[in-house]
C-alpha cells in the first residue's frame, strides 16, 4: 500500500522549509551558513531579566503572513511546512495514499503562553485559545494539505529533529504511512528562558557567538541561545531525495535533566545501535555532525565517541556558533547543513577560532560523498542519533 523502503534500504528527505534567524526560507539558513557569519547577534527587549538590555541570541524576526495566526509560533510553523511541501513538489516528489504528520518542540508557543496575544488584541475566547495550542497549528497544516495519516506530538526536547525523523521512518516501514511531514519548532528565546538557561551553565548570553560558543575547541563556554522551526518531507520512494535516511538509535541516559553521566554508556549505545539498525559499518563513515554545544560535558562525551568508534572519518563539526542552539529544533536545523553537504558538495561548517580537536572542521570544506552520522544530545538524557547518506545517483 504505502510504498515502504524497509530498514535496510532508508527512507528519502525530499522536501524541507526553514525558519530561523537567519530569517524565513531554507535558502536564507545556507546562504547564512555557508557565509560563516553567525546569526546570533545583540538583541534588546531582555532588561527584565538581565543586568542589560541586550544579549547575544538568534530570535525569529517576525515577518510571517497574519493570515497564518496572530503568534509567531503558527505563522512560522505553517510557513515552513509550506516551503518543505512547495519543494517537494518542485524536486518531482508527489504524495502517496497516506501522509502522515509528526510534530516535535519543547515548550510549545511560548508567545501565546506569555500573553502576547491579549498585548496585541486577539479575542481570548477559550475557543480561540485553543486554535493557537501547538496541536491545533498541527491540525490546521493537515487540513491545508489535506493530510489524513497518523498524526502525533511529542518532545525529546533538543533531540526532538532527530526522534521525529526516525519515527517517520518506522511508520513508513511498518506501512503506516507512504509519507510524512515532519516538523519541529522552537520559539522560546524569552528573557525569562534565556535567563534560566544562562543560571544553569548550558547558555551564553554576554559574548559574540565565536567567542563564547567554540564547539571542540579550547576557550568555549557553552551554547549561544536560537530560535528555529524546520519541516522535512520524509518518503518511501527516492523522487527528490536530499538524502537517505539509513537508520537510527536512541537512548535514555536518566542521569541528570541537565548532565550527562560520566561513563557515556547510553550515548554510545545510541551511535552504535544506529550503526547496527542502517546496515552501516563504522569505517563507512566520513562526518560526524555533532549536537556540539560547546560544553564540556557535551564537547567530551561526543569526542569520544567519535576517537572511539570513528578513528577514520574525515572530521566533526557544529553549527550551533551559526545558527545559535535552536532546542527543540537543533536536530533538524543542523541537518539542514548535511543535506547542503549532499547537494553541493560543500560542508558549511563554521570556522575554527581556537586549537581544538584535530578532526574538527575549519569553514566551508570540500565534502567527501559518504554516510554522515547526525547527533542530538537532548536536555533530560534524550539521546538520538541518525544515519544519513547521499540519495542515490539520478
Amino acid at each position: 500500500m504505502t510504498g515502504s523502503s524497509g530498514s535496510g534500504n532508508g527512507v528519502s528527505i525530499c522536501g524541507v522549509g526553514a525558519v530561523t534567524g537567519y530569517g524565513w526560507g531554507q535558502k536564507l539558513l545556507r546562504e547564512g551558513l555557508l557565509s560563516g557569519e553567525s546569526a546570533v547577534r545583540k538583541t534588546p527587549g531582555y532588561g527584565s531579566h538581565f543586568d542589560t538590555d541586550w544579549i547575544w541570541v538568534s530570535p525569529i524576526v517576525d515577518e510571517g503572513d497574519p493570515e497564518d495566526g496572530p503568534t509567531r509560533y503558527a505563522r512560522a510553523t505553517r510557513h515552513a511546512a509550506r516551503e518543505a511541501y512547495r519543494d517537494a513538489y518542485d524536486r518531482g516528489w508527489r504524495p502517496g495514499e497516506v501522509v502522515g504528520i509528526v510534530g516535535g518542540y519543547v515548550l510549545g508557543d511560548v508567545d501565546l503562553t506569555r500573553g502576547y496575544h491579549r498585548r496585541h488584541g486577539y479575542n481570548t475566547s477559550r475557543r480561540n485559545f485553543l486554535e493557537l495550542m501547538p496541536s491545533t497549528v498541527l491540525t490546521c497544516i493537515a487540513k491545508e494539505f489535506d493530510m489524513h495519516g497518523p498524526s502525533m506530538q511529542a518532545t525529546a526536547m533538543c533531540a526532538s529533529g532527530v526522534a521525529g525523523l526516525l519515527t517517520a521512518k518506522m511508520w513508513i516501514d511498518a506501512g503506516l504511512a507512504s509519507d510524512v511531514l515532519v516538523f519541529t519548532s522552537d520559539l522560546s528565546a524569552t528573557p525569562e528562558n534565556c535567563r534560566a538557561f544562562s543560571d544553569v551553565g548550558a547558555l551564553v548570553c554576554d559574548a559574540p557567538p565565536l567567542e563564547a560558543c567554540r564547539p571542540f575547541q579550547e576557550g568555549s563556554r557553552g551554547a549561544v541561545g536560537g530560535e528555529g522551526v524546520v519541516a522535512m518531507l520524509v518518503s518511501g520512494l527516492p523522487e527528490g531525495s536530499y538524502a537517505t535516511l539509513r537508520g537510527g538509535g536512541m537512548s535514555q541516559d536518566g542521569f541528570h535533566p541537565v548532565s550527562i553521566a560520566p561513563d557515556h554508556q547510553q550515548i554510545t549505545r545510541a551511535f552504535a545501535h544506529a550503526l547496527a539498525n542502517s546496515h552501516i559499518d563504522a569505517s563507512e563513515i566520513a562526518y560526524l555532525n555533532a549536537h556540539g554545544t560547546g560544553t564540556r560535558q557535551c564537547d567530551t562525551a561526543e569526542a569520544e565517541v567519535l576517537d572511539s568508534l570513528f578513528p577514520a572519518a574525515e572530521g566533526v563539526f557544529s553549527v550551533k556558533p551559526l545558527v545559535g542552539h535552536c532546542q527543540g529544533a537543533a536536530g533538524s536545523v543542523e541537518t539542514i547543513a548535511t543535506l547542503h553537504g549532499f547537494e553541493t558538495g560543500v560542508i558549511p561548517a563554521p570556522p575554527r577560532v581556537a586549537p581544538g580537536h584535530s578532526r574538527l572542521l575549519d569553514g566551508p570544506t570540500p565534502a567527501v560523498r559518504a554516510p554522515v552520522v547526525k547527533s542530538s544530545l537532548g536536555m533530560g538524557g534524550h539521546n538520538a542519533v541518525m544515519v544519513l547518506e547521499p540519495p542515490p545517483a539520478a
